[in-house]
C-alpha cells in the first residue's frame, strides 16, 4: 500500500531504480495507458472508476504501476491499496486508506481527500474485496471529490449492479485485459535479451500471457534449456497454475477443469459423461465464474495460457491420470459424433481433431482458430460463379471446365465453405459413385484413375460405394489449413454416416507435402489412382473403409496427441484386427459354414468371419468363435419381430442353434412336413445372411 504525491528534488533511492527497471519491462497497452492518461489530464474527466479485470497474471497489477507513474508525473497524487492486505470490512479498509495517506490514527481519510482537487486511487486484487463491493459503490465511492479518478483491477468483471444502477452507468468505464499481442510479446523477450530463434517456442505456449512471458524469459535467461518446452519446466508450469487456480474445492471441481483444458469447448452434458451426471450442473457453474473461463455460444472455453498450462501440469504430473481422462473424453466425443448431423456434426468432429492438436504432424495442418467460426452447407446455385472462379484461379481452366461438368450432373456434390457473415470463402466436392460409368469416365480422368485403382485393389461389392474427394479449396490460400480444417470435419462426418461406403480417395495439388499427415491418420498414397488436367498433376491418397471402419479410424486418430500414444490399451482394438474384405458371394458361404460348425468352435476358428468387418465390431477387439456364436445368434433373433417370420427362426434354431441329431428329425420336432422346413430353412438362412451382410457394409445402426 502507498501514496505518493509530486514534491520536491531528492537523491535518488533503490526504489527508484526499480520503478525504472519496471519501466524498462513494461510493453504494449497503449490503449489501456492512452484511456487513463486522457482521463487524467482533463479538467472533467469522462468516467469515475476504470475497472480493469482479466485473469491471473495477465498483467493487471503491472498496469496499475504504470498508471502510478503517469499519474505521479503529473503531479497528482496516488493512493493505492491491495485486497490481498485487508480483510473486507469497511472499517479496516478506512484504517488502511488513511495509514497509506499518512494520517494520524483516527483520522478521517475521505476529509483528507475532499482538501485534495485531483488525485488517483487505486484498488488491486479487487476480487478480495468482493464482500465491500456494494458499500464501495453505495457509501464510500460517492464521498470522494468529483475529480477523483478510481481504478479498479481484478479478476472478474464488474458486477451488474455497477451496469445497471442509473447513477453509475455513465460514470463507469470497464476494460478487459488480454493477453499482449505478438509484436507486444516479442518486443518484451527482446528487451529481455532472449535469442530470436527462442521467440517462436515461447509464444506457442505463453500466448502473450505477461506472467507466463516472464516467467520463461527467467527461465531463458538462466541458459537452460536451450529450446523450451513446458514439459521441461514444472517450475513455470507450478506458478502459472497456482496463479490461475487459487483454490480448488475438491478433487471433482480438478478433474473438470482438466476436462475444460482438454475439450475444445466444455458444456454440461460433456461435463456429465465424463464425470458423472450428478455433480454437472454444479461444475459447470463453477467453472463459468472463473476469471480465466471465458463463454461462448457452444460452450466453456479456457483462456489458452490457463488451457496450456493444465493440461502441461496433469501430463507432467501424472501421464496416466491423463491417459485415463483422454480416453473418457474421445469417447464421449465419439458418441456425440454419432448422435449428430449437419452442422452440429461438424463442430463434434472439430472437437474430436482439437485433441490431437499437440501433434507437430496435426498442429501444422489445421487451423485451430477457424474450428468453429466457418462451417459448410450444400452449395446453391448462387454460389457456382464464385465457386467456378476459385478453381479457375488456382488451378487453371482446364480443371474448372471439369467443375464445370460437375456442377452440372452432380450439384450435389458441392459443398460450400462459409465465413461468419455466411460468405463464400471455399468449397468442396465429393462425389458418391457407385460403379463406372463411361461418360464420367471419358471427361474426368480423376474419376477413371479412381476406377483403376480400385479394381486392382479392392473391387466395390454390391451395395458399396467409392467416396471421391475431387476438390477442395479455400478462396484466399487454396488448399491451406482453413481448408483443410473444414474439408476434414465434412470428410470425417460423411466418412461415418455414409452406408455402404468402401473406399474414400483424396486429390491434393502438393502430394510430397501432405504424405506425411496423411501417413498417421491411415490414408496411405495411391499413386496409380494420381491424374493430370491441365499439365498439372496432382497425388491421391485412399482409406478401404472395410479394412478399418470409420469408427475405428476417428478412435484412432483421436490417440494422436504425443502423451497418449502409444495408449497402453488402443481404445478400439478393432483397428489392429486384420480385416478381409470378403464378395458376396464368399460372404454368403461363410455364413453358411458358420451355421453348420455352431456348435463346433474349431471350426468357427477357421471361419473366414473372423476377419470381418462386422464379426470385428461385434465384439469391440479381437473376434473369437464365441463372437461368431453371438453374432449368429443375434442375426436369427432378427427373424422373430414379425409373427411371421417366427417359423424361420424356429428352422434356424433346430437346425444349427439347437441342433437336432438330424434334418428330418428338425422337421419332425417342428411338426412340418420336410419339404415345408427345408422352405423354411432356406428363408431364414437368406435373410439372416442379408442382415449380416448389411452390417459387413454399413456397419451397426447408430
Amino acid at each position: 500500500m502507498t501514496a505518493r504525491s509530486a514534491g520536491p528534488e531528492r537523491t535518488p533511492r533503490l526504489a527508484d531504480r526499480l520503478a525504472a527497471a519496471q519501466r524498462a519491462r513494461f510493453v504494449g497497452r497503449q490503449a489501456e495507458t492512452e484511456l487513463f492518461r486522457s482521463a487524467l489530464l482533463t479538467s472533467e474527466p469522462p468516467f469515475a472508476v476504470l475497472h480493469v479485470h482479466g485473469p491471473g497474471g495477465v498483467g493487471k497489477t503491472a498496469l496499475l504501476a504504470e498508471y502510478t507513474r503517469i499519474a505521479t508525473d503529473a503531479g497528482d497524487l496516488v493512493v493505492r491499496l491491495d485486497g490481498r492486505d485487508l480483510d473486507p470490512s469497511p472499517p479496516e479498509f478506512l484504517r488502511a486508506l488513511g495509514q497509506a495517506l499518512g494520517l494520524a490514527e483516527g483520522a478521517s481519510p475521505l476529509e483528507a481527500l475532499a482538501q485534495r482537487l485531483r488525485g488517483v486511487l487505486l484498488l488491486d486484487t479487487y476480487e478480495a474485496l468482493t464482500p465491500l463491493d456494494a458499500w464501495l459503490r453505495e457509501a464510500f465511492l460517492p464521498q470522494l471529490p468529483g475529480q477523483m479518478l478510481v481504478v479498479i483491477a481484478g479478476r472478474n468483471p464488474p458486477t451488474p449492479a455497477w451496469r445497471t444502477d442509473p447513477g453509475w452507468l455513465d460514470l463507469v468505464r470497464v476494460v478487459s485485459l488480454r493477453n499482449l499481442p505478438p509484436e507486444d510479446s516479442r518486443a518484451y523477450l527482446q528487451a529481455r535479451g532472449i535469442p530470436e530463434a527462442q521467440h517462436a517456442a515461447v509464444l506457442a505456449f505463453t500466448h502473450g500471457h505477461p506472467l507466463a512471458l516472464a516467467l520463461v524469459a527467467d527461465l531463458l535467461a538462466r541458459g537452460e534449456p536451450e529450446a523450451f518446452s513446458p514439459e521441461h519446466a514444472p517450475d513455470v508450469v507450478r506458478v502459472l497454475l497456482e496463479r490461475l487456480v487459487q483454490q480448488v474445492p475438491s478433487a471433482n471441481h480438478r478433474r473438470a477443469l482438466e476436462v475444460c483444458a482438454r475439450t475444445r469447448i466444455t458444456t454440461e452434458a460433456l461435463l456429465a459423461d465424463v464425470l458423472g451426471a450428478a455433480d454437472a450442473p454444479a461444475l459447470f457453474e463453477w467453472l463459468r465464474g472463473l476469471s480465466f473461463v471465458e463463454q461462448g455460444p457452444e460452450g466453456l472455453f479456457p483462456h489458452d495460457l490457463a488451457r496450456e498450462v493444465l493440461d502441461a501440469d496433469l501430463r507432467w504430473r501424472d501421464p496416466e491420470s491423463f491417459r485415463v481422462l483422454h480416453g473418457r473424453v474421445l469417447r464421449s466425443l465419439v458418441r456425440r459424433l454419432q448422435a449428430r448431423t449437419g452442422r452440429e456434426q461438424q463442430r463434434a468432429y472439430f472437437d474430436l481433431v482439437y485433441l490431437s492438436r499437440n501433434n507437430p504432424l496435426m498442429r501444422s495442418h489445421y487451423d485451430w482458430k477457424a474450428m468453429g467460426t466457418a462451417y459448410a452447407e450444400p452449395a446453391t446455385p448462387a454460389d457456382y460463379p464464385g465457386i467456378l472462379a476459385m478453381v479457375r484461379c488456382h488451378e487453371g481452366e482446364a480443371s474448372a471446365h471439369l467443375a464445370a461438368y460437375w456442377l452440372g450432373c452432380r450439384p450435389d456434390a458441392f459443398l460450400a465453405f462459409r465465413g461468419a457473415v455466411q460468405q463464400l470463402v471455399g468449397f468442396k466436392a465429393i462425389l458418391l459413385l457407385d460403379a463406372p460409368d463411361p461418360e464420367d469416365c471419358a471427361a474426368d480422368p480423376a474419376v477413371a484413375a479412381a476406377w483403376r485403382f480400385v479394381r486392382r485393389h479392392g473391387p466395390l461389392r454390391s451395395g458399396e460405394r467409392l467416396m471421391h474427394h475431387r476438390y477442395w479449396m479455400s478462396g484466399e490460400g487454396y488448399q491451406d489449413r482453413t481448408a483443410v480444417t473444414l474439408a476434414a470435419a465434412v470428410g470425417g462426418s460423411r466418412w461415418l454416416t455414409t452406408p455402404g461406403l468402401a473406399w474414400t480417395l483424396l486429390a491434393v495439388a502438393d502430394p510430397d507435402r501432405w504424405e506425411p499427415h496423411f501417413a498417421i491418420i491411415g490414408f496411405p498414397r495411391a499413386p496409380e489412382a494420381d491424374f493430370e488436367v491441365g499439365g498439372r498433376r496432382f497425388g491421391v491418397f485412399a482409406h478401404d473403409w472395410r479394412v478399418e471402419s470409420p469408427l475405428a479410424w476417428i478412435e484412432r486418430k483421436g490417440q494422436l496427441d504425443p502423451a497418449v500414444e502409444p495408449a497402453p490399451e488402443p481404445l478400439d482394438s478393432r483397428s489392429r484386427v486384420p480385416l478381409v474384405v470378403l464378395s458376396q458371394p464368399d460372404f454368403e458361404a461363410a455364413v453358411r459354414r458358420a451355421l453348420r460348425d455352431f456348435t463346433r468352435p474349431a471350426g468357427l476358428a477357421t471361419n473366414p468371419l473372423l476377419r470381418s468387418r462386422v464379426a470385428a465390431e461385434h465384439a469391440g477387439g479381437v473376434p473369437t468363435p464365441a463372437t461368431l456364436q453371438a453374432l449368429l445368434r443375434e442375426a436369427a433373433a432378427t427373424l422373430r419381430a414379425s409373427p411371421r417370420d417366427e417359423k424361420l427362426y424356429r428352422a434356424i434354431r433346430r437346425t444349427y442353434l439347437e441342433p437336432a441329431a438330424t434334418q428330418e428329425l428338425a422337421a419332425e420336432l417342428l411338426g412340418l412336413p420336410f419339404s415345408t422346413y427345408r422352405y423354411h430353412l432356406a428363408g431364414g438362412i437368406a435373410r439372416l445372411t442379408e442382415w449380416l451382410w448389411r452390417r459387413e457394409l454399413d456397419g451397426p445402426p447408430s
